[in-house]
């Protein structure tokens, strides 16, 4: 789906308005690129740029990633929530791997969400811009991006951890999309560690977060020995598919970013965990918009303006979001937790 407001978008890119980052995505036809709107590469000309409402929509349109903004480290917004339920459950099953190996079938994930296969297509075109199919390999694409740009990761775990089913299957979408091969995009030298060695990752979230009334929550609910704080730091024992693990969570300020250090003995867990911590630490929040909605009732307003940023943390085990039907309204969202949260901690000063 391409976005028809190009005015608008093209002047956020000129001005490079971090508040459309990871809402549009442009695409440069003159360079085949597609770029977040913070990129520092000079702006294209307007008649030479297509606006996107997701990377997916701009990779199903034959563009291929900035090495310079790198889309994959966009704030992962979750601008659908709370428009479509069923997408909303397939994302959350597409990260887990719903749609990764040779053998990826919609109609399978259809069939276990209830739905036909092209009523999801449908709502995927609608919401996103682009099909489930396109949805999964981009996001294979940019978290195997991600992982050859801020990990040592052998090659062979890296198409592992980003769901592809095999090393050349990984090597030819990567000479097909980049024109080149994955190790060519790698920038960090030094010798290769394995996963099991840890991997550390940096999680993009869209300011301002109220870390400490995160932390708070979290604390007020850890079960002993499975989840503490330590130095500013959450961490978390994994126990995953039999397989039993650790994750530690730190706040980096300054990049409006979470720092996610994992050590488990999987590669292939690794997306899994991720879209876990992004669920715990409510990283896809639109937080501005949501403190904007909340500050109208009059009771809330000096909570919010009190603790900008405060989020509800979500469930580790499970995706814990309102049921909401697929025809509701764009504008609406649920805001029940973000006032909970607001009123949970006045009360607790």
């Amino acid at each position: 789906m391409e976005l028809h407001d190009r005015r608008t978008y093209y002047r956020a890119f000129q001005s490079h308005d971090a508040r459309f980052d990871g809402r549009v995505f442009v695409g440069v036809t003159s360079t085949g690129i597609y770029c977040r709107p913070i990129c520092p590469a000079r702006c294209p000309r307007f008649e030479n740029c297509r606006f996107f409402a997701s990377a997916a929509a701009a990779q199903e349109a034959s563009f291929r990633p900035c090495l310079r903004c790198r889309p994959e480290i966009a704030p992962d917004l979750a601008f659908w929530r709370g428009t479509a339920n069923t997408v909303s459950r397939a994302l959350a099953l597409i990260a887990d791997g719903a749609l990764d190996g040779e053998d990826s079938d919609v109609e399978k994930l259809a069939e276990r969400l209830g739905v036909g296969g092209r009523q999801l297509r449908r709502l995927f075109q609608r919401h996103l811009g682009a099909s489930p199919i396109a949805v999964a390999q981009t996001r294979r694409v940019l978290f195997a991006k991600q992982l050859l740009h801020d990990t040592h990761l052998p090659m062979a775990e890296v198409a592992l951890a980003s769901g592809f089913g095999s090393v050349r299957r990984f090597n030819e979408t990567f000479r097909d999309l980049f024109g080149r091969p994955p190790s060519a995009l790698r920038r960090k030298t030094g010798a290769d560690n394995s996963a099991r060695e840890g991997v550390t990752l940096r999680l993009a979230y869209r300011p301002p977060y109220d870390w400490p009334g995160m932390l708070a929550a979290l604390s007020s609910r850890a079960a002993p020995g499975v989840e503490w704080i330590d130095a500013n730091t959450w961490h978390r024992r994994i126990d995953l598919d039999g397989k039993q693990g650790r994750v530690a969570v730190a706040h980096l300020p300054a990049r409006n970013s979470v720092m996610v250090t994992i050590h488990f003995p999987c590669v292939k867990a690794l997306p899994a965990i991720v879209a876990r911590v992004r669920r715990v630490f409510d990283l896809g929040a639109d937080i501005a918009t949501i403190d904007s909605h909340l500050a109208r009732d009059p009771k809330l307003a000096p909570l919010i303006r009190k603790r900008p940023g405060l989020r509800p943390p979500g469930d580790w085990e499970r995706e814990t979001m309102a049921v909401v039907q697929d025809n509701a309204p764009p504008a609406w969202r649920p805001w029940h937790a973000y006032a909970h949260q607001h009123l949970r901690m006045a009360n607790h000063g």
